[in-house]
C-alpha cells in the first residue's frame, strides 16, 4: 500500500511538471531549446548587427527593458503602439530600439512562427547589448508572453532621475528588488546619455545658495559648458563620464568623485544604505566586495520575472507593436 501510494505521488509530480513545461508555467533556461532552438543566436545576431550600425542602440534597449517591466510586469506592453498606449508616456518618449525587437520578431517568425514572445526578445536583447558593451553574460530565463493591455496612464511609477533615496527603494520594494537590487540596476547607467533636461537644475540654482553642493565644483564647468542656463534642453550627456560606451565601474568611482549625472544617481552615493553597496562594488573601506558583472546578471533574472504572464495568460504576438 505505502509503496503504491508513492508511485501515485510520484506520478501527480511528474504530471504537474509536465503540466508546468506544456503550459509555460514560470520562466526557465532554456525555455525554446526544443520549440524554437535558435532564438537566442537569432536575437543575438541581430541585437549585434545594429549596435555594431550604431552603439548607442545597446544602453536603448537595456533601458526599454527596465521600463516595460515596471509597468505592468515583463510583458512587451511598451512595445505596443497607438494612441494612450505606454509608448506615449512622458518618460517613454525617449525610448530607443523599437526597430531591433521588431527585426528579431521578423526573424524568429520566419523560423519560428508563432513560438517566441517579444517580451522574451526584449530580456534577451537586453542582456546581449550588456555583452556587446564589455558586460558579462547571464543566462536569461524565457517563457514569458506578451500582455494585451498597454496604457500610459499606467507609467507612473518609473523611477525618475530627481528621486530620493528613500523613493527609489519604495518603488524598487514594490517590485519585490531589494536595495542591493537598486544599487545595481541603476549601474545599468554605466553606459547611455541623459538630456540636459533632466539635471542641469543642480548646475545652477539649486539651492539659494547656487549649484549642488554634492557636485564636484571641478565638473561645474564641464557640464554648464554642456548645458547652458536656460537652454539646450536636449542636448545629451554621458551618465558615465569618460566610459560611457564600456559596462564597467566606473560609473561607481564617478558617484564616488560627485561626478553623478543624475540626482538620484549622486544620491546613492550620499545615502547610508545605498552607499554601502556602491563601496562593496569599488572594494572600498575593507568591506566585503562585489562583482558588479556578477550581481548585475542576478539582479536581472529577478527584475526580469516581474509580473511575468505565462500559460494562458497573455499571447505570443505576430507582431510586437500589436497585438494579435
Amino acid at each position: 500500500m505505502e509503496a503504491r501510494r508513492l508511485c501515485m505521488l510520484v506520478f501527480v509530480l511528474f504530471a504537474l511538471a509536465f503540466e508546468n513545461v506544456v503550459h509555460g508555467q514560470g520562466t526557465r533556461v532554456g525555455f525554446y531549446s526544443t520549440t524554437c532552438p535558435r532564438a537566442e543566436s537569432i536575437v543575438r545576431s541581430t541585437v549585434q548587427s545594429h549596435v555594431k550600425s550604431d552603439p548607442t542602440l545597446a544602453p536603448g534597449l537595456l533601458r526599454m527593458h527596465f521600463h516595460d517591466c515596471f509597468v505592468q510586469g515583463c510583458d512587451g506592453s511598451v512595445l505596443i503602439s497607438g494612441d494612450g498606449t505606454e509608448r506615449t508616456a512622458l518618460a517613454n518618449l525617449g525610448l530607443r530600439g523599437y526597430e531591433v525587437i521588431d527585426d528579431a520578431k521578423t526573424k524568429l517568425e520566419a523560423a519560428c512562427p508563432g513560438v517566441v514572445s517579444c517580451a522574451d526578445i526584449v530580456a534577451l536583447a537586453a542582456r546581449d547589448s550588456v555583452v556587446l558593451s564589455g558586460g558579462l553574460s547571464w543566462q536569461v530565463p524565457t517563457g514569458r508572453r506578451d500582455g494585451r493591455v498597454s496604457q500610459a496612464s499606467d507609467v507612473n511609477n518609473l523611477p525618475a532621475p530627481f528621486d530620493s533615496v528613500d523613493v527609489q527603494e519604495q518603488k524598487f520594494a514594490d517590485k519585490g528588488l531589494n536595495t542591493q537590487d537598486l544599487v545595481t540596476l541603476v549601474g545599468a547607467h554605466t553606459i547611455g546619455t541623459t538630456a540636459c533636461q533632466f539635471f542641469s537644475n543642480r548646475l545652477y540654482n539649486f539651492t539659494a545658495n547656487g549649484p549642488d553642493s554634492s557636485v564636484d565644483p571641478s565638473f561645474l564647468p564641464q557640464l554648464r559648458a554642456l548645458c547652458p542656463q536656460n537652454s539646450g534642453a536636449t542636448n545629451r550627456v554621458a551618465l558615465d563620464t569618460g566610459s560611457q560606451s564600456k559596462f564597467d565601474t566606473s560609473y561607481f568611482t564617478n558617484l564616488k568623485n560627485g561626478r553623478g549625472i543624475l540626482q538620484s544617481d549622486q544620491a546613492l552615493w550620499s545615502d547610508a544604505s545605498t552607499k554601502t553597496f556602491v563601496q562593496r562594488y569599488l572594494g572600498l573601506r575593507g568591506l566585503l566586495g562585489l562583482t558588479f558583472n556578477v550581481e548585475f546578471g542576478k539582479s536581472m533574472v529577478k527584475m526580469s520575472n516581474i509580473g511575468v504572464k505565462t500559460g494562458a495568460d497573455g499571447e505570443i504576438r505576430k507582431i510586437c507593436s500589436a497585438v494579435n
